[in-house]
């Protein structure tokens, strides 16, 4: 399992399964798959020695916690350097309000965020307190999120299943 399409029906469908739900028995996942639990367990451990797998983690519920507040943040910097870039990203890393950040083209900004923060006076001390405070951010322009139509964690598998052995 060293190139990126060397997988099999079996892998396929383990990755399908645990990313549907990563906390199922290894005997549940044989079941579901088709193996007994010993192949199984052994392709879990390839699928993860391999890179394919990157880690487990529990999905928290962010109403639950409090969390009602999702905003996408696009950020212009001053100078488009290698040094202020990796400034930004290094400061960006220690903020926990932030889920994602991608470096983007196609736009007038230079990082897309994610942010889930309480609510809205979290979010002007968040962008006034930590955002606009990082070296080389000129500007800050926010969406807020209304409603959420799609929320997948899933990576869609489908375009594996023409090349699987």
């Amino acid at each position: 399992m060293t190139n990126d399409h060397n997988l099999d029906r079996y892998d396929l469908k383990i990755l399908a399964a645990l990313q549907h739900d990563a906390s199922i028995s290894n005997q549940e996942l044989a079941e579901h798959i088709g193996l007994s639990p010993s192949p199984c367990s052994r392709r879990v451990k390839q699928l993860e020695d391999s890179g394919y797998i990157r880690r487990q983690v529990a999905l928290l519920e962010p109403r639950r916690l409090g969390l009602t507040l999702t905003a996408f943040v696009m950020i212009g910097m001053d100078r488009h350097t290698p040094e202020r870039f990796a400034g930004f990203e290094t400061a960006i890393r220690d903020c926990p309000e932030v889920l994602d950040c991608c470096l983007v083209t196609g736009m007038d900004a230079d990082y897309q965020l994610r942010v889930v923060v309480p609510d809205m006076e979290h979010y002007q001390q968040f962008l006034l307190g930590r955002l606009t405070r990082i070296d080389g951010v000129s500007s800050v322009r926010s969406s807020f999120v209304l409603n959420q139509i799609v929320g997948s964690t899933e990576l869609p598998l489908g375009h594996l299943q023409n090349s699987v052995s």
